[in-house]
């Protein structure tokens, strides 16, 4: 499944820029934990919270409600532990939230998806968590977004053949021999790629049982199949993907950079920093016959409602407005934290930070974090943050043909990692109408992971210096909106305009810097584990293994859930979804 840029792709983590609680959605909420009186919209306000209610302990804690830490705390309720997730904010799930401003409903992150119908060993890791807490997520599917690129812009589809046109027409006959070069020499790889799947995956040694074992055929039968040259090539799925493409001689400039923006949008990173696994996975989801992308009726927030209402099924605990302040270290183990409301809430097994990981190194008292963990967090390059856009308008004067995708890539030259490069936009009420008030739309634009926070760093959100900066990043982006929606879109028509800025990105994620996440490039470095140095302190999300993106996070969730429960409920757990 994939963020839009994220199918194994990666999701953009944009929370509302303005966030007004007397709008927003109550069907996800979950407010039964929390001790808040609902206002007469079934909101609740700031100023009616109480102290966290109900029981003050769990085995295991949650920190965050995002993709990650609900994947986590849900299939922890599905193993039958006692979890609870502690969200900060009014919203669960951080940055694939959505949003409601005057009967617009926005996407927060991530928008573009595939695989949520799949099954089975080889399904996407977010629908095999929804499959084992009995969710499904309707879709609508379509095959197509719109690129405008320095050669032209054009309708580009998925599937094995669709894209050999768009090369021919805007790029060379050599193009074309090289894109069927790189698929023919890496779509059998997606076999050994998806052979283990990720839910089978847990950090302890139990993991030869659960993966090793019982996949071991399967892992076998995909490298028979292959041959030996296949062979030879899985054995790259760990390097960069860039060495895959050298040693298949592919030189044409467009290839490269349309692999290379491929790259970024999946993981924030050029293809010499990417694993070859991730990109096989994604060609293997976008360019097999038969596939086809996935958009959630009624938004990204339907895929939270789902995790939220799992984990409610099978008995785990949500509480929102509860900002945890510390983690608390006792006798050098993790054993619960403390809410700023100074409520302190036991953790018996484990508390999980589905926060960055600077951040929860910042939850954590100063004098129990040992150097080595202290220095790999604080020499971890990071990605940088976003600009958003997000717009309701009239649809009545725009295009009739609208697409719900769109990339804008200004300058090859430039980089797709560089800023004010690279724009997506997303038009989700075209596949999912109640969206927006009728006859309306509702547009999220964004600059994916390259606005530079330092630009914005020391400004007063309220001074005027910081709105003209605002204008000025974001003057991109709207005239990237008004190429994409045609010349019957108007700035100044718009019903709702809402810019996001760095500053909203650390605001809302409460994320360092407003970051994106760590910019780990394979070959170099590779992302954490899940455990950490701390006993009884795990971590999921963005900042762990497999990284960053819709499916890696919710990889991540689940090896911490399956880590902390015992071989036979995995193992049952894995039988009972067929995998």
């Amino acid at each position: 499944m994939a963020a839009f840029p994220n199918n194994t792709l990666r999701s953009f983590k944009p929370l509302s820029p303005t966030f007004n609680s007397s709008t927003v959605r109550n069907s996800v909420l979950a407010r039964n934990s929390v001790s808040q009186v609902p206002s007469s919209t079934g909101a609740v306000s700031a100023k009616e919270k109480r102290s966290f209610p109900g029981k003050p302990e769990a085995d295991v804690v949650v920190i965050g409600s995002g993709i990650g830490g609900l994947c986590c705390a849900g299939l922890l309720a599905r193993y039958q532990q006692d979890v609870l997730v502690l969200e900060s904010h009014d919203l669960p799930g951080g940055a694939a939230h959505s949003f409601d401003i005057k009967g617009f409903k926005f996407d927060s992150g991530p928008s573009l998806f595939s695989g949520f119908q799949s099954k089975g060993p080889q399904a996407n890791p977010l629908s095999q968590v929804l499959d084992a807490l009995g969710e499904t997520i309707p879709c609508a599917s379509y095959d197509s977004w719109m690129v405008y690129l320095p050669e032209g812009e054009f309708l580009s589809r998925i599937g094995p053949t669709e894209f050999y046109k768009d090369l021919e027409k805007y790029a060379s006959a050599n193009a074309v021999r090289e894109w069927k070069k790189l698929l023919d020499a890496i779509l059998p790889l997606s076999a050994a790629a998806m052979a283990l799947p990720p839910l089978s995956i847990r950090g302890d040694l139990g993991v030869l049982s659960t993966a090793a074992a019982r996949y071991a055929p399967s892992l076998l039968k995909s490298f028979v199949q292959m041959g030996p040259q296949g062979a030879l090539g899985a054995t790259k799925l760990l390097r960069p993907f860039s060495e895959i493409i050298d040693s298949l001689e592919l030189k044409d400039p467009f290839i490269r950079n349309w692999v290379d923006l491929l790259a970024f949008l999946l993981a924030g990173v050029k293809s010499n920093g990417i694993l070859s696994a991730e990109m096989i996975y994604m060609f293997a989801e976008w360019y097999k016959p038969g596939c086809c992308l996935e958009y959630p009726l009624h938004g990204s927030g339907a895929i939270v409602d789902g995790l939220v209402r799992g984990l409610k099924k099978f008995g785990g605990r949500i509480s929102l407005g509860s900002h945890v302040e510390k983690i608390v270290v006792e006798n050098g183990r993790a054993t619960g934290v403390k809410l700023r409301s100074g409520q302190f809430i036991r953790a018996k097994k484990a508390v999980v930070s589905n926060a960055s990981m600077w951040d929860t190194l910042n939850l954590l008292p100063k004098e129990v974090v040992p150097k080595s963990y202290l220095d790999r967090t604080k020499t971890t390059p990071q990605c940088e943050s976003f600009m958003h856009l997000h717009l309701g308008f009239d649809a009545e004067d725009v295009r009739k043909d609208l697409g719900i995708h769109h990339i804008v890539v200004n300058d090859w030259d430039r980089g797709v990692d560089a800023d004010q490069n690279v724009v997506l936009i997303s038009v989700p009420s075209v596949l999912s109408p109640d969206l927006a008030p009728p006859g309306k739309h509702v547009l999220h634009a964004y600059l994916p992971g390259t606005e530079p926070f330092d630009l914005w760093k020391g400004f007063d959100r309220k001074s005027s210096a910081y709105k003209e900066l605002k204008a000025e990043r974001s003057e991109v982006m709207w005239r990237a909106v008004e190429r994409a929606v045609g010349p019957g879109f108007s700035r100044e028509k718009c019903e709702v305009k809402l810019v996001g800025s760095p500053l909203t990105h650390q605001r809302f994620l409460r994320r360092n810097r407003g970051t994106y996440g760590p910019a780990i490039q394979a070959g170099k470095d590779s992302f954490p584990g899940h455990s950490t140095s701390i006993p009884q302190l795990y971590c999921c999300g963005d900042s762990t293994f497999p990284g960053i993106g819709v499916p890696a996070v919710a990889a991540s969730g689940a090896i911490v859930a399956n880590s902390l429960v015992s071989v036979s409920q995995h193992s049952e757990l894995l039988d009972a979804i067929g995998i």
